[in-house]
């Protein structure tokens, strides 16, 4: 068998078992985190509003960001035949600056 059916086969179940690990940890590490403030007196509920009221946010200027950034990518590698080049930098730079707007919206809504 050649070199490229094998990483073909093996390539989406290491990727899919990977993902799997990495949710199952996730939800793990969360649990013992929450009991040990539960064993402290702490109520974990604290801190689920301050996260579920500004995760919309982020989560739209991130995909604004990117949006634009594939768009500026497109007309880079049109107008300078940039190539790849030009769609992950302009990802990167956009998807970061949507986040950092986000932090900005989100820090002036906190002093209020």
């Amino acid at each position: 068998m050649h070199t490229e059916a094998i990483m073909g086969i093996s390539l989406p179940i290491i990727i899919t078992l990977g993902a799997f690990i990495m949710v199952v940890y996730l939800r793990k590490y969360k649990n013992i985190e929450r009991m040990a403030m539960i064993d402290k007196g702490l109520s974990p509920d604290l801190f689920k509003d301050s996260e579920s009221r500004v995760t919309p946010l982020r989560w739209s200027l991130l995909f604004v960001g990117c949006g634009i950034g594939l768009l500026l990518g497109y007309w880079l590698d049109r107008t300078f035949d940039m190539e790849e080049v030009a769609y992950f930098s302009m990802l990167f730079i956009f998807g970061g600056a949507g986040l950092g707007l986000a932090y900005v919206i989100e820090s002036k809504q906190e002093k209020r």
